[in-house]
């Protein structure tokens, strides 16, 4: 990752180390919380001006993000584009279009989102383009911290890369064994995460 990002990420808290449990069960040493960084305007404003500046040749009719992480990233990207902008949203276990937003038949449409992970929220929006009948033009990003390499688009775009370190629980190094494990976004302590076999 660019040491210029990794100092922002640093200083806002956006970028985490310690002992975490990811939403997929395994353990990491660091975490990313892009909402941390995306609070200050100044690098809101930053983030979205350049992928607004990498799609702006791009011919685009709408911006749209999955909630909830993508949606103020999504805006501002949305606003410097000067095109309409809406977010999809996890109903009943599968994103959906809701608050009378929608996507015509050819509409040409632009993905933004905050953090590429395992990329499944990214797919998901990607079926749903596809299930009105839009045209997915392009895929951009902050930060690509997938494990593996994700084929999401040809036209997929982040703005830096961060590898993290990520085990499954029977696999813990030494140095985290002992640090009580957080679940990111509950903020508690997890008292089987750190249980080996």
């Amino acid at each position: 990752m660019d040491k210029d990002y990794i100092k922002i990420f640093e200083e806002t808290k956006a970028l985490m180390y310690g002992h975490f449990v990811l939403s997929s069960g395994l353990h990491s040493d660091t975490y990313f919380q892009c909402a941390k960084v995306l609070q200050y305007p100044k690098y809101l404003s930053m983030f979205g001006e350049i992928l607004a500046e990498k799609f702006s040749s791009f011919e685009i009719d709408k911006v749209i993000s999955p909630a909830i992480g993508g949606i103020v990233l999504g805006t501002e990207v949305g606003r410097r584009l000067n095109k309409k902008t809406i977010f999809s949203e996890r109903v009943d276990g599968s994103m959906k279009l809701r608050r009378g937003f929608n996507i015509m038949k050819d509409e040409k449409i632009l993905i933004i989102e905050d953090v590429l992970s395992t990329g499944g929220s990214i797919k998901e929006v990607i079926k749903l383009i596809e299930k009105f009948g839009g045209n997915l033009v392009g895929v951009g990003v902050i930060v690509d911290r997938s494990l593996e390499p994700v084929f999401i688009h040809n036209n997929f775009f982040s703005i830096t890369n961060q590898k993290a370190k990520i085990f499954d629980k029977n696999n813990i190094p030494d140095n985290l064994k002992d640090t009580p494990a957080i679940k990111p976004g509950s903020n508690t302590v997890v008292s089987d995460a750190i249980e080996l076999d």
